[in-house]
């Protein structure tokens, strides 16, 4: 029998991840990439009696591979909270999906642990870009102010490490960085005392210094757009910087665009709570995008449709 874990590269990929390693076996294949990478299934290969653990990718994006994987006889748990669309009903399929803006898929694996490995869905809160929930669950959880700081900026880190075109981008792949952590309990302890994390740290530090200094292409009382230059960390920057953004004009749509391999631009767009053009429904008006309701983003954008993006993003969102 295999064991197969399919996540996302991602902060919340990763403490989904470890929380179910903590509690099962260890021992077993992973199948991740950068964030964006969200087709995993279709790099996965099962057998009657295997086992896939599916965390932190849609559904809506993966059914075809899914219903291949069953079919084979293989057993598919899958927590996730993005689109999903029809979810099939099938006796070896348990879905764990819950597309609720207060969740995240860590969230999701912390309820159905009832607990056990609770300090890394925290983490995965302030990495998912949710800081509010991550900061209630610490109080919560009796952490002080320099501790919840801690686990704060570990979210964020292994969240910034997801980002770029490919995986030579990064600073780990996401599979040596889920290795990294598998002895670590405790993310506090995994923050202080291992050398992937301070050498993920010093990266970091580097990376947003250079985007925190770009000008913005559009700065309006409702919006945000930043072009970031082609090179690996600046692809890297893209998903810290736009949340960044998010927190220092909270009024405003965000939209950071990057160079991507295929001579064109990933796009990442973030909207205010209260906008009346969700973030999803702007990136679906382009054939890669998609996301959630406050936070989504275009795969690919050809270098001819950049101005009309731009032009539309505009127009969109004028005001706060």
């Amino acid at each position: 029998m295999t064991i197969t874990y399919a996540f996302n590269g991602d902060a919340d990929g990763l403490c989904a991840l470890q929380q179910l390693r903590l509690e099962d076996a260890p021992e077993a294949v992973l199948v991740t990439g950068v964030k964006r990478d969200v087709q995993l299934l279709r790099r996965v290969e099962a057998s009657a009696g295997d086992e896939v653990t599916v965390l932190d990718i849609s559904l809506d994006q993966n059914r075809d591979d899914l219903i291949r994987i069953l079919d084979a006889g293989a057993t598919v748990r899958y927590f996730d909270h993005h689109h999903a669309g029809m979810v099939p009903r099938h006796a070896r399929f348990a879905s764990y999906i819950d597309e609720s803006p207060e969740v995240c898929t860590s969230v999701l694996v912390d309820r159905f642990l009832c607990g056990r490995h609770h300090p890394w869905a925290i983490v995965a809160a302030f990495g998912d870009n949710m800081p509010e929930l991550g900061r209630s669950m610490a109080h919560d959880a009796g952490y002080d102010v320099q501790a919840t700081a801690t686990l704060e900026q570990l979210g964020i880190r292994l969240n910034y490490n997801s980002y770029g075109d490919t995986v030579d981008d990064l600073c780990f792949d996401p599979a040596k960085l889920a290795e990294a952590m598998l002895p670590f309990a405790d993310p506090i302890a995994f923050a202080g005392d291992s050398p992937a994390y301070a050498q993920l740290g010093a990266q970091y530090d580097d990376d947003m210094r250079r985007a925190r200094a770009l000008e913005h292409r559009v700065a309006t009382p409702g919006a945000r757009l930043v072009i970031l230059p082609d090179e690996p960390w600046a692809r890297r920057a893209i998903g810290v910087l736009a949340n960044d953004l998010t927190h220092s004009h909270p009024e405003c749509a965000i939209a950071i665009l990057v160079p991507n391999a295929r001579q064109g631009y990933t796009v990442s767009v973030r909207v205010p709570e209260s906008s009346p053009v969700a973030a999803d429904e702007f990136c679906l008006a382009f054939p890669t995008g998609g996301g959630r309701k406050r936070a989504a983003g275009i795969n690919h954008l050809p270098k001819p449709d950049v101005e009309r993006m731009v032009a539309a993003f505009e127009a969109r969102f004028p005001t706060a």
